[in-house]
C-alpha cells in the first residue's frame, strides 16, 4: 500500500468514527446495520452502473461511496459483536489466500477457468466443514438479481464440467424453449397460465446460459436495451408533441415510423457503436 493510500484509508475510516462519535453527527449515530441495508444495496448499483457508463471519474466517485458504506457497515457491527474493520478484512484475507494455492502455494492451474474451478473445489471443502450443505451451488442472497443469480448457479456448474462444450447446446436450447413457450400457449389459448410463466422463465434461463457462455453481462445489456427502449420512445413522444398529440392519440403504425426514425438518428450520432440490439416494434 501507498502512504497516500494508507492514508486515504485512514482518512475515511477517521470520518466513518467520528460521525459515530459523540460530537458527531445526529443521522449516523442514530443508524444500525439494519436500517443501512437499502443504502448498501443502493449504492452497489449506483456503482455497477457507473462501470458500465464507462466514466472513469464517475466510477471511482460511487465505488468511493460504496467502500465508505462498507466501512461504516464494520464499524457499526465493531459496536455491536467486536467483529469490526479489523477482524472482517482479517478473515477475506485469510479466504483470499486460502483460495489461491497457486499464487500463495504450490498448486498449479493453467488459465482462469481452472482457478475459478479449484476455488469452488475450496470452498465446498469449507463449507462441509459447516453446518451449510456442501454444495458447489451454495446459498445464495435472496435479493440477488434474476439474472446475476442465473448466472452464477450456471457458471458454479460449469466449473465442475455440467456445461455444454460449445455454443451449439445453448443456441439450440433457447430455440426448444421457444417452441415450447408456443406449445403451452396453444395449450392455454394464447392465455396466461402457471405453465406459460414457466417455459418462459426457462427461456430466460437459456438466454443467461448463452450470455455465460460468450461472457456476455445479461445484466449489463438488458440494461442498455431498455436505456435505447426508453430514449426511442422518449423520441415517439417528442415527435408526436410536435403536432399536439400523445402516443394515445396515434397509432402503432405512425409510432412504429418513429421508433425507426430513433434508431437510425442513434446510428448516425455513433456510427463507430456496434449494432444495438433489435427491440420489437
Amino acid at each position: 500500500m501507498t502512504d497516500s493510500e494508507r492514508i486515504a484509508f485512514e482518512s475515511l475510516l477517521g470520518v466513518c468514527r467520528r460521525l459515530r462519535g459523540p460530537d458527531g453527527c445526529p443521522w449516523d449515530r442514530e443508524q444500525t446495520l439494519e436500517t443501512m441495508t437499502p443504502y448498501l444495496t443502493e449504492e452497489a448499483v449506483e456503482a455497477v452502473e457507473a462501470i458500465t457508463s464507462g466514466d472513469a471519474e464517475h466510477a471511482a466517485e460511487e465505488l468511493g461511496d460504496l467502500g465508505f458504506l462498507v466501512l461504516f457497515c464494520l464499524e457499526l457491527l465493531g459496536e455491536r459483536s467486536g467483529l469490526g474493520v479489523g477482524p472482517s478484512f482479517e478473515r477475506a484475507t485469510e479466504k483470499l489466500i486460502r483460495r489461491h494455492p497457486h499464487v500463495y502455494g504450490d498448486a498449479v492451474v493453467n488459465d482462469g477457468e481452472q482457478a475459478y474451478k479449484q476455488w469452488q473445489e475450496i470452498k465446498k471443502a469449507e463449507k462441509s466443514r459447516s453446518d451449510a450443505p456442501p454444495s458447489l451451488l451454495g446459498d445464495q442472497p435472496k435479493g440477488l438479481p434474476a439474472l446475476v443469480a442465473a448466472w452464477r448457479l450456471q457458471e458454479k456448474a460449469a466449473a465442475v464440467g455440467f456445461d455444454w462444450p460449445d455454443l451449439k447446446g445453448p443456441v439450440a436450447k433457447i430455440h426448444e424453449e421457444v417452441a415450447e413457450i408456443e406449445h403451452a400457449l396453444g395449450e392455454n389459448a394464447g392465455q396466461p397460465s402457471p405453465e406459460v410463466a414457466r417455459e418462459i422463465g426457462d427461456l430466460l434461463f437459456a438466454v443467461v446460459n448463452l450470455a455465460r457462455k460468450l461472457r456476455i453481462d445479461p445484466e449489463a445489456e438488458l440494461r442498455g436495451t431498455s436505456k435505447r427502449f426508453r430514449s426511442r420512445f422518449l423520441h415517439i413522444e417528442k415527435r408526436l408533441a410536435e403536432s399536439g398529440r400523445t402516443p394515445s392519440q396515434s397509432n402503432l403504425e405512425e409510432m412504429d415510423a418513429f421508433w425507426e426514425e430513433a434508431k437510425r438518428l442513434s446510428r448516425s450520432e455513433t456510427p463507430d457503436a456496434s449494432p444495438p440490439t433489435e427491440t420489437p416494434s
